[in-house]
Parts: C-alpha cells; structure tokens; sequence
C-alpha cells in the first residue's frame, strides 16, 4: 500500500511512496504526530538521481524487518533537497558542525519541535564501513529519548543557540575590496591547476564553471597580451579543453556528467544535472569568443542539443536532472551505475563492425575496460569503457592510412550508430520536476546562446521556457520553486529569484521589445522586500519547522550553483545599467562590501563575487541595438566578447556604447 507520499509531486518522494516505511512529507502534521505519539522524527533529505540515496533506499527502507523498526520508533519524513533546498540547509549546517562532513542522503534525528539531535549521512543496514548499523541507531535513540530525554533536549538546545551564533556571525561590512582581489584570485587558480589535466586539485573533479568563467573575465580585464591575462585564459581554456575530451563529456548524446571521480576526466559520476549544463555552455561560449578554438564552440553547440533533445519538457521548461543508475537490460533486476552510458568491446564490435577498431582507438575502448580500479572501487565498471578522446583524428589518419576527413565522417557514422544503439536500453530515471533557479540559468545560457551563435531555435526555446515560468510558477507576485504537473506548494528561494533574474536580462538582449526586463524588475522587488535582511547584510532563507524559524541562512559559497547573494550583486550592476536605477547600485554595493572579508581571505570560493567586483570597478556597458543591422556590424557585436555589456534596443541607424554617462558609436 502507498504512504502519505504518493501525492506528492516531488519524483523523489514519489520513489519512496511504496517504501513499508510511513513516510510522511515535510509538514506541521509530521511535528504533530510526533508530539501526540510521544516519538522523534527521523528526517531523511535526498534527490531522485542521487546514487547512495538509491542504495539506502535499497537497503534499508525496502527492508521491511528496518521498516518496522523506523515505524515504531520515529515519525518519519522524507524531503526532496532540490524542492526544500532550505530545510536541507538547514539540517546540513547542523550535520556539517557535528560530523565535519556532509552530503546524501542526509539523516537527521529531531526533536517533535524540530531541533537536532543527531544526524550524519548514509547510515548500512548494519555495522559495517566503520558505521553503526541504521535499525541499531534508531532503536538506541528511541531509548534516550524516553530515558534520557532531558539531556537529549539539553543537548538540542545547545546546539541550536550555537547554528543560529554561526549564522549571525556575518563580519561588520567595510568598504569594497580593492583590485588586489583579482590578483590573489588567479594566484589561486594557478596554485590548485593541475597542469597535466587541467582543473583544480586533485579527484574527484568538478567542473566549476563559474570558477573559469571568472578567469576568463580577469583574462579580459587584463588583456590577453599581458601574462596575467594570457594565465587566466589558459587555465580556464586548457581545463575546458581537457573536460570536452575527457569521459565526463558524454561524446553521443551530448552534455556533460557530474563530476570525475579521476583527475585525468575520465571516469565520470554518470549523473547529469541541468545546472551543470547551463552554466557551462555560458563557459563554453565565452571561452569560444576570447579564444575562437573551434573546440568551444562545437562544445557549446553539443550541450544545447542534449538540453533540447533530452531535457526539455513538452511544455517547453526543462527537467532537473538524468540519474547515474540504470538496468543493464531490460530482463535486469538491479540498476548499475553507467550502465546506459558505458560500453564492452564486444557491444562495439557488434554494432560497428569494421569500423570498430578505428573507433575503439579513437574513444579508448579496451578489451578488458577502461574504468580503473581507483575509480570503481566495487568491480562495478569491469569490463565496460567510458568514451573519452583518445586520439586526435591526425593521429588516427596516420595509422589506419585514411585522411582526416575520412576519420572524422566515419567516426561520425559510428557514433550515430552507436547513439541509436544506446537509445534502445532501458533508459536511467528522469527527474523531470521543473526548478525555478535551474530554469533560470538554462535561459540565460540559452538566449547567450541565441545571440552568439545566431541560432533563432534557441532564442525561441529561451522565450519559452521563461513563459512558462511565468505562466506556472508566478502567481500573486510570488515566485514558486518547482513544477511537476501542477506547482510545488514551496515559494521560491532567493536562488530562484536571482537565477531567473539572471537568465531574464540575457533574453531581453535578444527579444528586447518583450517584457522580460520590467518582469526582472518586478521579481527583483519581490526579492527585496520578502528576502533581504538587514542584519546578515543579504539575501537569507528562512526555514521553519512547527511555525519558528529554525535559521536565516545566508548563502555565500560559490559551489555547483552560485550563491544567490553573489550573482545578485551582478544582476543589480546589470539592472542599474539597463534601468537607471541608483536604488540597484547602491544595493549591489552593499552586497559588495559585505563580501569584501570572503573576497580578500578567499577570493577561490567567490568567483562569482569577484566577477562582480570587477564589474564594478571597471563598469557596465549599456549597448544599444536597434533591429535589423546589417551583418558587418552584427557579427562582430555578436562575436566579441564582453563581460560587462547589457544589450538593450535601441533608435537610430547605429550601435551605441553608453558607459559611465559618455555614449559613443560601438566600433567592434
């Protein structure tokens, strides 16, 4: 029989509704059990695409004899991290503080008014991997809690005074952070870049774009004939490089993977993200204007055709995310991570025949596989091959006696095969929910995308989706996180305004006789008036459990997502330009001087702050552009990079350049 989430919207939730466990969703009715049945609540926070949640799941919460024991001795509420990313951050400081690590699932014990009391991540079904065992913990705190309760709530209340100390503990605001900033930043980058592989640090590797999107504004704020502006473009565009030959590129479907679990790019976490893909296409594209590598563009290219083909919704938004498990076959009753996205030397022998061997020495496919034991520490791999580029198509012209253009349409060939091959296995789960702030960034990526490239299909898809942003999660003035068939109950976050914000002046570049600016103007309002606080000097969420607000949380690490009150500082920069509005500046300055302590001690972990300290100091350009210009002034606007431009329309026969009150004919 289904639990009180199979009406639920979430597809996270909904893998759960099944579970013998009584999940119950987030909600006052949960607190409201607990208190009557004298229990504590067992939280756990997860997503649909997340590997070991799929295991805990597998382990423990299809066990029934682990049923039963959660049953009798918790409440028990599952939250989809990605539709409440504030009660996950919530509970994750608390995790983070008490363990020293974090990630998910995430499992929290809880008093009925919703204070911590323990918690960690994933728990085994029983003692093993140095962990205690997950029925053992739940029945070891069912027992303090009626023992020992009064140290239990003792210990809950300390540690609530002492999250809400941390997250008050914002640094007096100064004056904003000098240039000095720039030069520590790329002092970073430099330090940490791997020069072998490109990225920074060691594995597992994450892309980070907006690490090397800030680079290639200081590459740009230097000029690219002065060695720190050569430096800055190199690192970005040598680990752009390395990521678009490496496996964590899917070469036949498109787009990008989540992370490698190597240093060399390799070996992927299989899973795709569409926050992932939207801001690296914007890397990709700024990489491809400074540099004009082919490389980047084609890059750029390959990710708009996997967020088309694959992750659009029929009603034009696109989904969350592509899970890294699969079935290996149909007939399979386990899912395998990369099963949909690896394949063994005889898969590509039987579909490519003899063309297979060009391919295997273009792609690294080896007999035995090509995952190394470092990077599947389970076995789970053997045999099968992550697609990276192995070869160059010179290399392979030489020794399979062919010409390069030879190469290159056979290879194409081969991998049209093989996608159609692939596209016949049991697909990985879609989590096809609709997030407001993802939704953002891939509409800013899209229109950028537009304008760059000249492609009228993505201007139509980036005009699209923020309709039906607009239509299905703007009501009443109030910005809603997610869809699925119907709009979540959740109002956005500051991520969700400011993401949208965002991704609504790149379109107005591109279809500025539209709405979308005032639309921004108005969302940027709302974000003023429902999420700034004064005394955090930013944008704050403010998540709650039995009707009192457990923490304001104010954002400002620049992660896989940037932080909200990050690109808020940018977006306003931008917003003051189009609007000459003085009320943007002034705010984005604050923002600015409150990041001044993160931005001179840490710079690495703010890129996005530092990109709008450089906006600052040097300024927006507000270009206009009147309609129908001829293509000897068109291409090179199109082409040029320029980080600090807004695109507005404009009167009269020419491009005009305004900055800093002087307007004059945009020259190229």
């Amino acid at each position: 029989m289904p639990n009180a989430l199979a009406g639920e919207t979430s597809p996270y939730l909904l893998q759960h509704a099944h579970n013998p466990v009584d999940w119950l969703p987030w909600g006052d009715e949960a607190f409201r059990r607990a208190r009557a049945e004298d229990k504590l609540v067992f939280l756990s926070v997860g997503y649909s695409t997340c590997h070991w949640c799929h295991v805990m799941e597998r382990e423990c919460f299809e066990n029934p004899a682990i049923a039963a024991v959660m049953n009798r001795c918790a409440i028990n509420i599952k939250v989809d991290r990605e539709e409440r990313p504030d009660i996950d951050a919530a509970y994750m400081a608390f995790v983070q503080a008490t363990t020293g690590q974090g990630g998910w699932p995430m499992s929290v014990w809880l008093t009925p008014d919703g204070k911590p009391v323990t918690g960690g991540t994933y728990f085994p079904p029983e003692d093993r991997y140095g962990r205690p065992g997950f029925p053992r913990i739940c029945e070891e705190l069912a027992r303090l809690w009626q023992e020992d309760r009064e140290r239990v709530l003792e210990s809950a209340d300390r540690v609530m005074v002492h999250l809400r100390g941390q997250t008050a503990a914002v640094p007096e605001p100064t004056g904003v952070a000098g240039p000095g900033v720039f030069d520590e930043y790329l002092s970073n980058c430099a330090s940490a870049h791997d020069a072998s592989c490109g990225g920074f640090g060691g594995a597992p590797k994450f892309p980070r774009p907006v690490v090397l999107r800030a680079l290639l504004q200081i590459a740009d704020r230097h000029g690219l004939a002065t060695p720190d502006g050569a430096l800055a473009a190199d690192l970005a565009c040598h680990t752009l490089r390395a990521m678009a030959a490496g496996g964590i590129h899917d070469h036949l479907g498109g787009g990008f993977h989540r992370y490698s679990v190597d240093r060399h790019w390799h070996v992927p976490h299989y899973e795709k993200m569409l926050y992932d893909q939207a801001q690296l296409a914007l890397a990709y594209l700024d990489a491809w204007q400074i540099t004009r590598d082919q490389v980047h563009r084609l890059t750029a290219e390959d990710i708009f055709r996997y967020l088309l083909d694959t992750l659009r919704d029929t009603g034009g938004a696109f989904h969350a995310a592509e899970d890294a498990d699969s079935l290996p076959t149909a007939a399979s009753k386990h899912k395998l991570e990369g099963a949909f996205w690896t394949w063994t030397m005889d898969e590509v022998a039987l579909s490519l025949g003899t063309d297979a061997g060009l391919f295997a020495a273009a792609y690294g496919i080896e007999p035995d596989g090509n995952a190394r034991p470092e990077s599947d520490p389970h076995g789970e791999l053997a045999g099968r091959n992550t697609l990276y580029q192995a070869s160059t198509p010179k290399d392979l012209a030489n020794r399979f006696g062919l010409s390069e253009d030879d190469v290159r349409q056979r290879l194409k060939a081969a991998s049209d095969t093989l996608l159609a091959a692939r596209a016949k296995r049991p697909p990985p789960h879609r989590d096809d929910k609709i997030v407001t702030a993802w939704n953002g960034l891939a509409i800013a990526a899209l229109a950028r995308g537009a304008r760059v490239l000249d492609r009228p299909d993505l201007a139509q898809a980036a005009e699209t989706a923020a309709g039906f942003i607009r239509d299905h999660l703007w009501a009443d003035g109030t910005l809603y996180r997610s869809f699925r068939g119907r709009r979540g109950t959740a109002s956005g976050i500051p991520a969700d305004s400011v993401c949208l914000i965002s991704g609504l002046i790149e379109l107005h570049a591109i279809r500025p006789n539209g709405d979308w600016l005032a639309w921004a103007a108005e969302i940027q309002a709302h974000l003023d008036a429902t999420c700034w606080d004064d005394s955090l000097t930013g944008y704050v969420m403010r998540p709650s459990a039995t009707g009192e607000t457990l923490l304001a949380i104010r954002d400002d690490h620049d992660g896989a997502e940037p932080s909200p009150n990050h690109l808020a500082a940018e977006n306003l920069l931008k917003l003051s330009g189009l609007l000459d509005h003085p009320g943007h500046l002034r705010r984005a300055e604050t923002l600015l001087r409150a990041g001044t302590p993160l931005l001179e001690s840490h710079p690495f972990s703010a890129p996005v702050l530092v990109a709008a300290l450089d906006l600052h100091q040097r300024g927006v350009i507000k270009i206009q552009v009147p309609a129908n210009l001829p293509a000897a002034t068109a291409v090179p606007l199109r082409e040029t990079y320029q980080p600090r431009a807004v695109l507005t329309n404009g009167d009269g026969p020419d491009v005009i350049a305004c900055e800093n009150n002087v307007c004059r004919i945009w020259n190229g």
